[in-house]
């Protein structure tokens, strides 16, 4: 009786065990399907619905960026940014105001009216002096493109040989009241320069202020063959196209700060390599400016945006020393009341790098 009990025991557990495996198997608990989905009761796992939630929607803010001139290459990125989602997937809508002569991005920000500006480096240390407190927080351009442009047979080879000529400047430009502190142009005779090159061909031994990236393009296209002297090589070189905003902005939005110098960097970034389906949304924006002129100019800019300290820090990057020198400069030009720390005028630290 005993051995035959044994038996049957050896044998129902074995029966046993077979029918929970069916059953098992039935429920679709099979062990190969539904690794890691194991129920603590030992029960059939429920298989997880195919249905995914929805990807939730950015949150954005409407802002406004002041252009510091006219749409053109040298603002690529923005537009870059604009037409492929860049600013919209950072949390922004962003209404971009051209500049012109008549528009200042900086008093436009100052005064509340916008949130975010380009203009020149000097523009906002000289602003800093009239008790406008802005904070740069990226620079597009490294280097600036401004130059001096002469015929291709004037013989201009270093800036004390624009000492007795005549040379086409706007006035108040900050970079002649340097060089003329630095070079003997008591000769020089000035004449205000209009955007216009009408009075400059007139006279061949002339010399007229410009953009390495814009009027020798223009001149060439009329078979006029220039030469430029970069004003950069006179030592005068601060960030040519620079975001800022104002340092109470800054000090209530950090976040959104860092959020749009984030979009503003992807943009130059994406820019870089898709000039050729934005440069048209720029001419867009402004039909004064030609395709042709945008390519030339986008290909000219491209070492002053890229290259420089950029091509080993990343996009945007500024230095101490560079913004002190500024500050030195327009100080011993009378620009400035008072000295002051670079630190209180720019800031590295929204910028991602490399």
């Amino acid at each position: 009786m005993k051995n035959r009990m044994k038996q049957w025991g050896k044998s129902g557990v074995i029966a046993i065990s077979l029918m929970l495996s069916a059953l098992l198997a039935a429920c679709g608990g099979g062990t190969e399907g539904n690794k890691g989905n194991d129920s603590a009761g030992g029960g059939a796992t429920v298989a997880p619905t195919s249905t995914e939630a929805p990807a939730p929607e950015v949150k954005t803010e409407k802002v406004k960026l002041v252009l510091n001139w006219f749409p053109k290459a040298q603002h690529g990125g923005v537009y870059a940014a604009q037409e492929q989602g860049i600013f919209i997937n950072n949390g922004f809508e962003v209404a971009i105001e051209p500049g012109g002569p008549q528009v200042s991005a900086v008093q436009i920000v100052a005064s509340g009216n916008a949130q975010y500006g380009l203009a020149h480096a000097d523009q906002v240390v000289i602003a800093k002096n009239q008790g406008i407190d802005l904070v740069v927080v990226a620079a597009a351009l490294q280097g600036s493109p401004q130059a001096f442009m002469f015929q291709e047979d004037v013989k201009v080879e270093k800036f004390e040989d624009l000492n007795g000529r005549t040379v086409f400047i706007q006035p108040g430009i900050t970079y002649w009241d340097f060089l003329k502190s630095k070079y003997d142009l008591s000769g020089a005779k000035e004449m205000t320069y209009t955007g216009q090159h009408v009075n400059f061909l007139a006279d061949p031994e002339s010399v007229t202020q410009a953009f390495l990236t814009s009027e020798p393009f223009f001149l060439a296209k009329e078979g006029i063959k220039t030469k430029t002297l970069l004003v950069s090589e006179s030592g005068y070189d601060p960030y040519n196209v620079v975001l800022f905003v104002t340092k109470d902005y800054l000090a209530e939005n950090k976040e959104k700060v860092a959020s749009f110098v984030k979009a503003f960097s992807e943009g130059w970034m994406s820019y870089k390599d898709t000039s050729a389906d934005i440069n048209p949304v720029i001419h867009a924006a402004n039909p004064n400016i030609d395709l042709d002129a945008l390519e030339f100019e986008d290909e000219a800019q491209r070492e002053f945006v890229y290259g420089g300290d950029a091509a080993e820090y990343g996009f945007g990057y500024m230095t101490e020393e560079r913004w002190s020198t500024l500050i030195e400069q327009l100080f011993d030009l009378g620009l400035l009341k008072e000295k002051f720390d670079a630190s209180d005028i720019f800031t590295t630290e929204f910028l991602t790098g490399k």
